[in-house]
């Protein structure tokens, strides 16, 4: 069972990005050119330098696209290029360098991850694929372990309450990851294969572009590594001291097609599978523990216009968190989620820069556990919102009504107002509500749930500036407030038992800033986060969470070469038991050579300098280690 909050566990460019606001034309002409990308490879990477690109356009932090300067929440973007030339191995890996994101894990690749965003909780932020939902209804958590970067095209991480947009789990943030597409390219193949250190074996082959009206792409990759000994079994003696092998097999599709110069359809799909021999800090030296778990994501969907200003989309999706164990051979537990989605949203141009948005969700959850049984949760939504601009004043309003059918309506908004000083200076405020829906662990599990149980509440405001030119690149700073209500903890009963209960509050202040930029054809990335995550029924500090951490990142190419690091540094953490993690500081470093237009080799080395450090009491984490990549994409 997850626990309760205060329990849980560049694109190259010869100079510079130009980062201005964009117009309604130069967001239609982003949206073609940034949200559909085929997958590319590192060869294709290094051509990207010849041309400029306009900010990326994103669509997390309304449900409407936009140019990322002009988003009032916190948002940053991992594009496919990042993605290629970080040689990023997992979620975890990619997103670590992000400002106000921290990962907790207990061991190696495929082990158990959480992601903490602004000191929330684990199941306090939203996972979406493509939109669409994929956390376990038993834990509020998704598989971000089992997610692995060959399938992604890129990434959009929006920072605090944005439950107004998308309901419950929204409080921390939302990242939302996208899957290729092929739009936009010709049909071309691409290819690698990977090895390195712990005997690790990788593989991925895809194929994607565009043919007249409709688009496409499949991809699929296979890994298998045999891991290391994911516990330290000093502090935990009891636990096998085996290494911990693990395999993932995952595959993408999408297609899509243009009927008219309004209205397109499609499909998109997210699958996979994965095996994973883990360790115990409980039982005996010869146990031997596993987890087979599945995961995937299907929608089908309509995009159309039904009138000049009127814009509409439908989408009818499903997906599964399936996740089995086994002890020595046999069953220990089943735990599958079955989300069902139906998204009706509009959005209406009342004038220029004038948007409305209104439309309706639909979710229904069931899970199937070896544990106990769980009645079928049905959630209808209906949201609606306005985004406009006049003159140097942005607005931001959305507001959401959830009718669960196990606890009634949860009501959420978000108001943001943004100020340019100048054309590169800009003022931001926000403040919000949001809430998160108890887990089926939560109310049903057997002698700790109790049905009865509210949604955990939190409400945040914030301040921010903006500063973005062609030589600075983007850099935005942001302080933030979120007090927490009625969080649901593991509380002590007068008969020695543990129940769940609404009893606790937190809060976590802090000043986060990220940036981003190419400055004579370096492309340069930094984020800072100081915060001070506080449990407030004992004033201790929330578990796992540092009170400062940072990453700067740095890559330059050299004609066919490119040469890239990344320093990521944490203060210390506590632990349960009320230990306390120390802080780490690692190094990263990767390179690439372009062979020619289509052949490329490239290698990274993991934690340069084998510093001995976790993320989790008692588990491991990994040392020095080298990996070598061989890829190929037709011309």
């Amino acid at each position: 069972m997850r626990s309760s909050l205060h329990r849980s566990t560049r694109p190259a460019a010869p100079a510079v990005r130009p980062l201005v606001p964009a117009t309604s034309s130069a967001i239609a002409a982003a949206i073609a050119s940034f949200t559909l990308v085929p997958a590319t490879s590192f060869a294709q990477a290094a051509d990207s330098g010849t041309a400029q690109q306009l900010a990326p356009v994103v669509v997390t932090s309304t449900r409407t696209a936009q140019s990322i300067t002009e988003a009032l929440p916190h948002t940053t973007v991992v594009t496919q290029e990042d993605i290629v030339n970080s040689q990023a191995p997992d979620l975890r890996t990619l997103l670590r360098n992000q400002a106000g994101v921290e990962f907790s894990a207990n061991g190696g690749m495929g082990s158990n991850t959480t992601l903490f965003m602004r000191g929330a909780n684990s199941n306090q932020t939203l996972i979406l694929i493509d939109g669409v939902r994929v956390s376990a209804a038993s834990s509020g958590t998704a598989q971000l372990a089992n997610i692995l970067p060959d399938q992604i095209d890129r990434i959009e991480v929006v920072r605090g309450n944005v439950s107004a947009l998308y309901g419950s789990d929204a409080i921390g943030g939302v990242v939302q990851i996208f899957t290729k597409s092929g739009a936009g390219q010709a049909p071309a193949a691409n290819a690698s294969v990977e090895y390195g250190s712990n005997n690790t074996r990788q593989g991925t082959v895809g194929y994607g572009g565009q043919v007249g009206d409709t688009s496409f792409n499949l991809t699929g990759s296979a890994f298998k590594t045999d891991g290391f000994s994911s516990i330290n079994t000093q502090q935990a003696p009891g636990a096998n001291p085996n290494d911990n092998p693990y395999e993932n097999q995952s595959v993408s599709g999408q297609v899509k097609h243009r009927f008219t110069p309004d209205w397109d359809a499609g499909f998109s799909g997210y699958y996979s599978k994965s095996k994973l021999s883990f360790d115990s800090a409980f039982g005996r030296p010869t146990d031997d523990n596993r987890t087979n778990s599945e995961l995937y994501a299907l929608s089908a969907f309509v995009n159309g216009k039904v009138g000049a200003d009127w814009t509409t989309h439908f989408k009818l999706s499903q997906s599964a968190d399936n996740s089995d164990t086994f002890l020595n051979g046999r069953p220990n537990g089943t735990f599958n989620t079955r989300n069902r989605q139906f998204n009706w949203q509009n959005e209406y141009a009342v004038a220029a820069n004038h948007t409305l948005l209104f439309g309706t969700d639909y979710l229904q959850q069931e899970l199937v556990s070896s544990a106990y049984g769980a009645p079928t949760r049905n959630v209808f939504s209906v949201f609606g919102g306005y985004d406009g601009r006049i003159g140097k004043h942005q607005l931001q309003l959305n507001a959401r009504n959830d009718h669960y059918s196990d606890f009634g309506n949860q009501s959420s908004f978000f108001a943001g107002y943004g100020y340019n000083v100048t054309d590169a200076f800009k003022l931001i405020a926000n403040v919000s509500n949001a809430f998160r829906a108890p887990t089926f662990n939560e109310l049903y599990f057997p002698n700790f749930g109790q049905p009865n149980l509210q949604p955990e509440r939190a409400r945040s405001v914030e301040a921010g500036v903006q500063y973005t030119t062609a030589t600075a690149g983007l850099l935005r700073v942001t302080a933030f407030e979120t007090r927490y209500d009625d969080l649901i903890v593991s509380a002590l009963q007068p008969n020695g038992m543990f129940l769940a209960e609404n009893v606790n509050k937190a809060k976590v202040q802090g000043i986060e800033a990220s940036w981003r930029a190419t400055v004579y054809g370096t492309d340069l990335g930094a984020s800072v986060t100081f915060q001070n995550p506080v449990d407030e029924q004992n004033n201790t500090q929330l578990l796992r969470r540092a009170r400062r951490h940072a990453a700067l990142d740095v890559g330059r190419n050299f004609g066919n070469w490119r040469f890239g690091g990344e320093w990521l540094v944490s203060s210390s953490r506590m632990d349960a038991g009320s230990r306390r993690l120390g802080g780490y500081g690692i190094v990263n470093l990767n390179a690439r050579y372009n062979i020619d237009k289509q052949w490329f080799v490239a290698a990274r080395v993991e934690n340069l300098f084998d510093k001995d450090y976790q993320l989790a009491y008692p588990y491991n984490t990994q040392g020095r280690a080298g990996f070598i990549t061989l890829g190929w994409r037709q011309r």
